[in-house]
């Protein structure tokens, strides 16, 4: 004799969804925000101080608080304090993220009115007003920071590499680390007055050149690529390097095959950080390479315009009858400059892909 139990039937509508229980419908932070800001826009204009910054203020107030009680209400003080830090955090990344929205906008808005074929074919020389370009600008700006490169990533990059696989954290070591924290934090124009005072103790008082402004960029770079090389070729596991040790290959061999491939990716995105960093530097190539009006792609001799000091000089020295012209032109060349930035950025995450070690290698 066989007996058969039989569980009762529970409904949907009656059972609980343990999973969904005590927590808040993800619509409700959307929510809330709308409803503050509203809120905070309305008790404004009763007080006849509305305006966005205020506005805004006092909604993410009453958005945190708002927020709070329901959370602790209905998913407890727990989740509601973790809330509320995430949301916290969240508002003060959007706050560090305006600023650059700002100008990025701005630049767009600005630069486009002179983005142009003649803005990118012709010169400043003989040019008063409407028209002109900053053709000589962009060659300056490339060959002046293609110099400082060839001259700061071989220096940057053997000195990282004695510093982590020589020194043995000698005394030297330490003393070239202690150097490099202070060339790290020196201001570009001095850089700019000591290029200027070698260049001109060598080639005569007044020396204005595109080399002497590499150089000055090469002063602010050098750091750069030393500190985050370093920090590169350290988190290269010392497993590889006693593995290449342990099959015969000499110390200089295993850094060239094994420590600088493993550690390529990052090298490239210091270099490039470095380029970004000392691009739109404007003090130094002031007093070294100066500005020209006309084309000059011979770096040794003679200025040599670059687009910061261009965007300096176009905005700056603008004559009072027409300011449009000239500062339309400035904000073409900040343009200019932040899309060449951006290049620079998209190559080197490229080439930083392209050579990093590739999984099951």
């Amino acid at each position: 004799m066989s007996t058969t139990m039989t569980s009762p039937k529970r409904t949907g509508s009656t059972t609980p969804d343990l999973l969904t229980a005590g927590q808040l419908p993800k619509f409700t932070g959307l929510a809330a925000l709308v409803v503050s800001i509203a809120v905070a826009a309305g008790l404004l204009a009763l007080l006849q101080s509305a305006n966005v910054t205020s506005v805004v203020a006092v909604g993410a107030l009453l958005f945190l608080l708002s927020m709070f009680i329901l959370s602790t209400a209905v998913e407890g003080v727990r989740k509601a304090k973790d809330r509320l830090a995430k949301y916290v955090v969240t508002g003060f990344f959007l706050v560090a993220l305006a600023p650059l929205i700002s100008v990025i906008w701005g630049t767009i808005a600005n630069g486009m009115a002179r983005f142009d074929g003649v803005f990118f074919t012709w010169s400043m020389r003989n040019v008063l007003g409407e028209g002109g370009g900053a053709i000589h600008a962009i060659w300056g700006t490339l060959i002046i920071t293609g110099i400082a490169t060839l001259i700061s990533v071989p220096i940057g990059l053997l000195t990282a590499i004695y510093l982590v696989e020589y020194s043995n954290n000698g005394k030297l070591g330490a003393s070239i680390r202690f150097f490099v924290d202070v060339m790290t934090g020196i201001p570009s124009i001095v850089a700019g007055l000591f290029a200027y005072t070698i260049f001109s103790m060598i080639f005569g008082a007044g020396h204005k050149s595109g080399i002497s402004g590499a150089v000055a960029l090469s002063i602010l770079m050098i750091p750069t690529v030393v500190r985050s090389t370093e920090e590169m070729l350290r988190i290269v596991p010392n497993e590889l390097r006693e593995a290449s040790y342990a099959l015969g290959v000499p110390k200089w061999r295993t850094i060239l095959k094994v420590v600088l491939p493993t550690s390529i990716a990052g090298i490239i995105t210091g270099v490039v950080l470095a380029i970004a960093r000392v691009i739109g530097e404007t003090a130094p190539l002031l007093v070294t390479a100066s500005i020209t009006s006309s084309m000059n792609l011979d770096p040794s001799q003679h200025p040599m315009a670059t687009l910061p000091v261009f965007v300096y000089n176009q905005y700056m020295y603008a004559p009072g009858i027409d300011t449009a012209a000239y500062h339309a032109r400035a904000w073409a060349g900040a343009l200019t400059l932040i899309l060449i930035v951006m290049g620079l950025n998209a190559i080197g995450r490229f080439i930083a892909w392209k050579f990093a070690p590739k999984a099951g290698r």
